[in-house]
């Protein structure tokens, strides 16, 4: 398995399905089969900042961890603190927002996106690295909802996978 300074390579990113949870629990190492999460720096940084007795493991030399922390994790982000009123807080949309684990994307997909959108990253990212750079990226692109749904009911009414331009041209801004 290649490695560079502890962090996996695109070659050995396959997962984490003969691998154990590259974390240690409150001074105690995982047992739990690694998955296909990654513990990415972002994450790293969500764990410091929410307080979690979570350390990678430096004697292991992939970074993929157990459901068990993903979901541990994924939790503590979800529980924004707010310094809204109450009534504020039925509108918080962060919650709305599903997170999407681009990690579960093929490399290829990923290079597209990047390819597509023109990233720039320094050259020779892993699988982890460069999930994270789209994941972010992508985080960035604005949607009018108003406009993409109606974009989505006029393809799904008829049956169409591409917009005709007069269509286009027609939708008001």
């Amino acid at each position: 398995m290649m490695s560079t300074n502890g962090f996996s390579t695109e070659e050995d990113s396959r997962g984490g399905h003969d691998q154990v949870c590259c974390l240690i629990d409150s001074g105690d190492r995982c047992s739990r089969q690694a998955g296909n999460a990654s513990y990415s720096k972002r994450i790293q940084k969500t764990v410091i900042q929410r307080k979690l007795k979570l350390v990678r493991d430096d004697n292991v030399s992939h970074i993929y961890i157990c459901d068990y922390h993903k979901n541990m994790i994924q939790s503590v982000r979800s529980k924004r603190k707010r310094k809204d009123s109450e009534d504020d807080r039925m509108f918080d949309q962060d919650d709305d927002i599903p997170e999407i684990d681009f990690f579960q994307m093929p490399v290829n997909a990923l290079r597209r996106y990047k390819r597509h959108f023109k990233i720039s990253t320094r050259p020779g990212l892993n699988k982890a690295q460069l999930a994270d750079a789209v994941g972010r990226h992508f985080k960035t692109i604005p949607v009018i909802e108003k406009e993409a749904l109606t974009f989505f009911i006029y393809m799904a009414k008829n049956y169409k996978s591409r917009f005709d331009q007069k269509f286009m041209d027609a939708v008001p801004s």
